[in-house]
């Protein structure tokens, strides 16, 4: 025995047996890690299994693996809500005609960089027999597909383009590009978030973009297409990622909870689905914080009030009664719901939202015909209540009030009091009437008039006799109706012979020559709604015009005035004195300056 150790690498101290034994990159990458970031690995033997019991050296702690990177998925059968491009890419496999360069877009979690890697595990699967091809189904176990998974393939070069924007990187890329793959069937490079590159970086790859050497793949994803320029979006074969439905969402996180073993309400699990706004990763992101929310006393079960709790939502019967408040116009019972709701943590911007989706669903149901969206059947009822009541023009009303109202919240410097008043000015001005039917009543008013309105309604004055109309208050109905030049004609030059139902017999004085029987005709048939007969009487005959009455009368008036004790001894007194009419009491009635020449 020398004095060298015989474990050079340890504390002399330390022998082979009492060394910890190391993971193999496969384990650090089941918990959570990367063998890129850890120290040089050797690939343990296939029969090796890791067990952190088989030393008594206290093992490292692995830290928890959220989510979102335990259910990556690893094939495309594991891919939800992309069926299109799966079909497309299956196909092209098939048939030998695989492009040079993809192109993921959409917006953030849909499995953008997920469908890049798995693109490229099809094209590089060997199979579990290593004599395989390009398929739409890799294997999962060949060496390429383990590699790629791990991250640790020499010829799948993945690349953040946020870090890496200038030339310099992707000439790098040009140059390496000349070589032949290593150890795979295709040499591939996944660049991320592509958008970012510098203009000069996109103009210095068109030309290895358009031809490229037949070994070489390239897949970018973005979530930014319109940033691309256009001779890169032509030189790619371009797929749009979906966002995913709210019922697939429900029914992966509910298969993921499974696996957990962690128990969710369905109405946990469609909140968490609806906050994830159609993301994959936004969503399991918010069910692992929902998981860890839930209480222990409950045995870890992710119900909904936690959920909501969580996200500062309000529970979906508080946001009915709400809207219903405001459809009732109760406006004491609205401010103490939305008091209610605050003091609960609901924050005032979740609560108008949900508003909006709740006259969203409504309309859309209204005009689909079909049964509104809603967890429980309590909500789908009360929601297909409304539809089936509520106008459609109120609803559009609601939604434009709404809709300004959450701009007014977001920008206002206390969100509440904004919540407040615009829940309130929702809740008046949705009780008004629609303008349009307003505006076609008054327009029947005006042409009905009052003597027509009184027949409809069975008044004394339509079922009385019509030998007592009386021509002075059917020409000022007419003139009220807004036919003044009508009745200016009226009062000025008809003198009554006959008034009777549907029939008026009339004389004028000689200094009228014009034709205004069809004037005449037109106006009582638009104020009665009848067709009347009309007949001038030549000679003048017939009563008194209005006009004439009135000037009579005036002078009947001033002559009295005259004769009176008091005003005869003023004008002996005064002989130069003058009479002047003060007018008396103020008109019914708007005097016309008449022309005896209309």
């Amino acid at each position: 025995m020398g004095d060298s150790p015989d474990n050079p690498d340890g504390l002399p101290w330390e022998s082979e047996a009492d060394a910890p034994v190391a993971p193999s990159a496969a384990e650090l990458e089941e918990a959570g890690q990367e063998a890129m970031f850890g120290a040089e690995q050797t690939p343990a033997p296939a029969d090796h299994t890791y067990d952190p019991h088989a030393s008594t050296v206290r093992q490292p702690a692995q830290p928890y693996r959220v989510l979102a990177r335990k259910y990556r998925p690893q094939t495309f059968a594991e891919l939800i809500g992309q069926e299109a491009m799966v079909r497309t890419l299956a196909n092209a496999i098939a048939r030998d005609r695989l492009a040079h360069a993809f192109l993921m877009t959409g917006v953030r979690g849909v499995g953008k960089t997920s469908t890049a890697r798995l693109i490229a595990k099809a094209l590089n699967c060997i199979g579990p027999d290593g004599n395989g091809g390009p398929t739409i189904s890799p294997c999962g176990v060949c060496e390429p597909c383990r590699a790629i998974a791990e991250g640790r393939h020499i010829d799948v070069i993945e690349m953040d383009a946020a870090s890496h924007t200038g030339v310099d990187d992707v000439r790098e890329i040009i140059e390496a590009v000349r070589y032949a793959a290593v150890s795979a069937r295709y040499k591939i490079y996944i660049i991320d978030e592509v958008h970012m590159l510098s203009r000069n970086a996109f103009n210095a790859l068109l030309k290895t973009l358009e031809e490229p050497p037949a070994h070489v793949k390239f897949l970018f994803a973005t979530t930014e297409v319109e940033k691309l320029p256009v001779t890169v979006l032509s030189r790619t074969q371009r797929f749009d990622l979906r966002r995913i439905p709210v019922e697939l969402l429900e029914s992966h996180f509910a298969d993921i909870c499974a696996k957990e073993g962690v128990e969710a309400d369905a109405e946990a699990l469609h909140i968490v689905a609806n906050a994830a706004e159609g993301s994959v990763r936004d969503g399991l992101s918010i069910l692992d914080q929902a998981i860890a929310h839930a209480d222990l006393d409950t045995e870890g079960k992710v119900t909904a009030a936690r959920v909501r709790d969580m996200l500062g939502l309000a529970d979906k019967g508080a946001q009915r009664r709400l809207f219903g408040h405001i459809l009732e116009g109760q406006g004491r019972e609205l401010l103490a719901a939305i008091d209610e709701q605050y003091a609960l943590g609901v924050e005032p911007l979740a609560l108008m939202r949900a508003q909006m989706d709740l006259a969203h669903r409504i309309t859309v149901a209204q005009v689909s015909g079909t049964e509104p969206e809603g967890v429980s059947p309590d909500e789908r009822e009360q929601l297909a209540g409304w539809a089936a009541r509520l106008p459609a023009g109120q609803l559009h009303r609601l939604w434009q009030l709404l809709l300004k109202g959450h701009d007014e919240i977001r920008l206002a410097p206390d969100p509440l009091i904004a919540l407040r008043m615009a829940l309130l000015r929702t809740l008046h001005a949705g009780q008004m009437p629609d303008p349009g039917k307003l505006a076609k009543k008054i327009e029947t008013l005006a042409e009905a008039g009052p003597v027509r309105q009184a027949a409809d309604e069975g008044s004394a004055v339509a079922e009385a006799p019509q030998a007592s109309l009386d021509w002075q208050e059917l020409v000022d109905a007419i003139d009220a109706a807004g036919l003044m030049q009508e009745a200016s004609i009226m009062r000025l030059q008809v003198r009554v012979v006959e008034l009777a139902d549907g029939v008026l017999r009339f004389g004028r004085d000689a200094k009228f020559s014009d034709d205004v029987i069809p004037v005449l005709k037109e106006a009582l048939h638009r104020h009665t709604g009848k067709r009347w007969t009309v007949e001038e009487v030549a000679g003048g005959a017939g009563a008194p015009s209005l006009v004439e009455v009135q000037v009579s009368e005036r002078d009947a008036a001033a002559a009295a005035t005259r004769n009176h004790p008091l005003v005869k001894a003023a004008f002996d007194a005064f002989p130069q004195a003058e009479l002047i009419d003060d007018g008396g009491a103020a008109p019914q009635r708007r005097e016309i300056p008449w022309s005896r020449n209309a």
